[in-house]
C-alpha cells in the first residue's frame, strides 16, 4: 500500500489508504533534535583553506607539497570515515595526531569566522541523531564474509546495464537480522518490514556523464573517483566500503578544493536507521507556492521554489542519507512537481522531446548555483502504484538519475550539484491504486538549508 504524501499526519488506524501506519510500539530509527541545541556556524564566503576536509562550502588546503589540480596519490593515506574511524586496511593514527579528514577543532571562543562554535558537554564529531560514543561500524548487509558482499557495494560489470529485464533477471534476495536485502545492477534495495529504501551507485551518473574524462581508485576501504571538467576543474567522489557516498568536492585548478556534501560523520549506519522522525511543519504559504506545478509555473516561480529558505526553522545540520531518508525532514523545504516527463513502460531512459521540456527548472537552478556555487539540489523520483513495490522503486530510482544527467548533457548544471533518490510508489500525490499521472512524476528541491553548516536559515515569521 503506498504511503501518503510527506506533509500527512501519520495514521494511527491502519487501513486508510495512502497514509503511513504509526506503529505505536515500533523504536524510532531518528529523533528530534532538542529544541536548544544551537545551529551549527557556517564558514565566511572568504574563509580561510581548509586543512580538514569535510565541512560544506570551505576549500581544502592541499597538503604541502602537493601539486594543484592533481588526485592524491594512490598510496596516500584516506580520509578517516568518521571521528575516531579507522577505514579498513589504514593504520590508526599516533596517540596524539588527529586522523587526516578529521572535521576542524572546535571553536572555543565564539566569532571566528569559519569554525564552528563548539557548546560545553556536546561532540562535534556526533553524526546526526546518533548519540554522542556510539561509533560501532552497523552496515548491516555488505560486510566482508557475508554472502552479499561486494567491495566498494557494487560490481564494476553491472555498469553499462541499461535493458531493465535483464536487471530484474540479475536480482539477488540476501536476508539479514530478519530484513531481505535486493542486489540488483547498481542499486541495493532494503526491505525492512513494510518499508522499502534503495541506495544507488554514486558514481555512475558521472560516468556516464563523460566516461573519457572519469576514473577512480580504490584507496584502503574507500573509492575516490575524479571527473575532469572544463576549466581544470575536477569533481571528486568518495565512498565507502558499503557504496555509501562520504563526501563530494570541487577541486580547482590551483588545488583549491571546496566540499559541496559531507556525509561522512559519524558512525556508519543501516539505511533503515537513517530515518527522522520529526512532526509535520507548519506550512503558513499558499500550497500552490509550496508545491509548485512545473506545467503552470513560469520560470520566475520555479526559482523561487528552488531558492526559498526552509518553511519553518532548521535549527541543525544533517546527513545527505537522513534528508533522502525522512519525508518530514524533505517537507520542511518547498519542491516543484513535474509530472510532465513521460517514459515508456520499463524504461528510464529521457527521450528528447521529453528533455526539452526541462529547460525552465535548468534555467532556476543555474541561476541559484551561480548566486550560490555550493547549492544543492535533491532530483526525487515517484511512480503511481501500477506494479511491484520493487520494480517501482527501483525505477523511479533510474529514472530520477536520468533527469538529472540530462539537466547536465543539455543544459550544463553542474553535475555535482545535484543528488538523486527513488521513493516508488510512496507518497502517493492522488490517492489511487490505479494508473495516475500525476503520480508518475520527478521532483525537485533545495536541500542545501538542511545539509550545509550556516546555510539552515529559519523561515521568515509570518506577516
Amino acid at each position: 500500500m503506498p504511503n501518503a504524501a510527506p506533509n500527512a499526519a501519520p495514521n494511527a488506524a491502519p487501513g486508510v489508504p495512502g497514509r503511513p501506519v504509526q506503529r505505536p510500539d515500533a523504536a524510532q530509527p531518528g529523533t528530534q533534535p532538542s529544541p536548544n541545541a544551537p545551529p551549527n556556524a557556517g564558514p565566511a564566503p572568504n574563509a580561510a583553506p581548509n586543512p580538514s576536509p569535510g565541512v560544506p562550502g570551505r576549500p581544502v588546503q592541499p597538503p604541502e607539497g602537493a601539486r594543484p589540480g592533481t588526485p592524491p596519490a594512490p598510496n596516500a593515506a584516506p580520509p578517516a570515515a568518521g571521528p575516531g574511524a579507522v577505514p579498513p586496511g589504514a593504520q590508526p593514527a599516533p596517540q596524539g595526531v588527529a586522523p587526516q579528514g578529521a572535521p576542524p577543532a572546535p571553536n572555543a571562543a565564539p566569532g571566528v569566522p569559519g569554525r564552528p562554535v563548539q557548546p560545553p558537554g556536546v561532540d562535534p564529531g556526533a553524526r546526526g541523531d546518533l548519540p554522542v560514543g556510539r561509533a560501532e561500524d552497523r552496515r548491516g548487509f555488505n560486510v566482508p564474509g557475508r554472502p552479499g558482499y561486494v567491495p566498494g557495494g557494487f560490481r564494476d560489470e553491472d555498469e553499462d546495464i541499461r535493458d531493465y529485464g535483464r536487471i530484474q533477471r540479475d536480482r539477488r534476495e540476501f536476508n539479514e537480522d530478519g530484513r531481505t536485502y535486493i542486489r540488483e545492477p547498481g542499486r541495493i534495495i532494503v526491505r525492512d518490514r513494510d518499508n522499502y529504501y534503495i541506495r544507488h551507485d554514486e558514481t555512475e551518473r558521472f560516468r556516464d556523464i563523460d566516461r573519457g574524462g572519469f576514473r577512480r581508485e580504490r584507496r584502503g576501504g574507500e573509492t575516490y573517483s575524479y571527473l575532469d571538467r572544463p576549466g581544470g576543474e575536477q569533481i571528486v567522489t568518495v565512498v565507502d566500503d558499503d557504496g555509501r557516498l562520504l563526501r563530494r568536492s570541487r577541486r580547482f585548478r590551483d588545488g583549491r578544493e571546496v566540499v559541496i556534501i559531507d556525509n561522512a560523520y559519524g558512525a556508519r549506519r543501516p539505511i533503515y536507521e537513517d530515518v527522522v522522525d520529526l512532526p509535520p511543519p507548519d506550512i503558513r504559504i499558499p500550497r500552490e507556492r509550496y508545491v509548485v506545478d512545473y506545467e503552470r509555473a513560469d520560470e520566475r516561480t520555479v526559482y523561487e521554489a528552488l531558492s526559498a529558505p526552509p518553511v519553518v526553522p532548521v535549527d541543525r545540520r544533517y546527513t545527505l542519507d537522513q534528508v533522502r531518508y525522512s519525508p518530514q525532514l524533505r517537507a520542511r523545504m518547498r519542491s516543484v512537481d513535474i509530472d510532465t516527463i513521460t517514459f515508456d513502460t520499463g524504461s528510464f531512459t529521457v527521450t528528447p522531446d521529453q528533455a526539452a521540456r526541462l529547460s525552465t527548472i535548468a534555467a532556476a537552478i543555474n541561476q541559484a548555483i551561480r548566486n550560490n556555487p555550493q547549492e544543492v539540489f535533491l532530483i526525487e523520483g515517484y511512480t503511481d502504484a501500477v506494479g511491484s513495490d520493487v520494480d517501482n522503486l527501483s525505477l523511479s530510482d533510474r529514472r530520477a538519475q536520468s533527469v538529472a544527467t540530462v539537466l547536465t548533457q543539455r543544459f550544463q548544471v553542474p553535475p555535482e550539484n545535484l543528488t538523486t533518490q527513488g521513493y516508488g510508489e510512496q507518497y502517493l500525490k492522488v490517492n489511487t491504486q490505479g494508473a495516475s499521472r500525476e503520480n508518475r512524476r520527478v521532483t525537485v528541491r533545495r536541500i542545501t538549508p538542511l545539509i550545509q553548516q550556516g546555510q539552515a536559515e529559519g523561515a521568515p515569521p509570518p506577516r
